[in-house]
């Protein structure tokens, strides 16, 4: 069992439950979360329009991002989606610094690891070990999954922002 492998499904599965019960907050008010009204409060006190529907794509992208990303299933669009979300995160904190609680910290870091994990492939332990298109990791999925997450953050921001 190699080692690479180990540790490529400990980050998915830390860094996928932990966005994933994020979303929950937004979506159900679990885990002490405002639940959607909560979250659309957050976004338009943000400066986002149509906060509403960002509170539903948050959501949606946190929780169904962390899932995929935890058992290893579609990793880059799952990564896409992890990305595009802390990209928004951090430009909403950026002028709290770095360090949390008002900084962006914890958003670089699980942007980073997630991204990572998207180019390094997500291992031997994933669903899409069983997926033949995924099967035989391509550096360039990865690449491409990161890519799309910035892209659809970057377009985020311009348009509702």
């Amino acid at each position: 069992m190699p080692s690479k492998d180990i540790g490529l499904f400990m980050v998915r599965v830390v860094a996928g439950l932990t966005m994933a019960a994020h979303g929950t907050q937004y979506l159900f008010g679990w885990f002490g979360g405002g639940g959607l009204a909560g979250a659309a409060t957050f976004f338009s006190r943000s400066g986002y329009q149509h906060a509403d529907l960002m509170a539903v794509i948050a959501g949606l992208s946190e929780t169904l991002g962390g899932l995929g990303l935890t058992v290893g299933l579609l990793t880059p669009l799952a990564a896409a989606a992890i990305v595009g979300t802390m990209v928004n995160a951090m430009a909403v904190k950026w002028s709290g610094g770095f360090f949390a609680p008002r900084g962006v910290e914890y958003e670089l870091l699980m942007a980073v690891a997630v991204a990572a994990v998207a180019i390094a492939g997500p291992g031997q332990f994933a669903v899409d070990r069983f997926a033949p298109v995924l099967r035989d990791h391509r550096v360039r999925y990865g690449v491409i999954g990161v890519a799309l997450g910035i892209a659809v953050a970057v377009l985020t921001l311009v348009l509702f922002r």
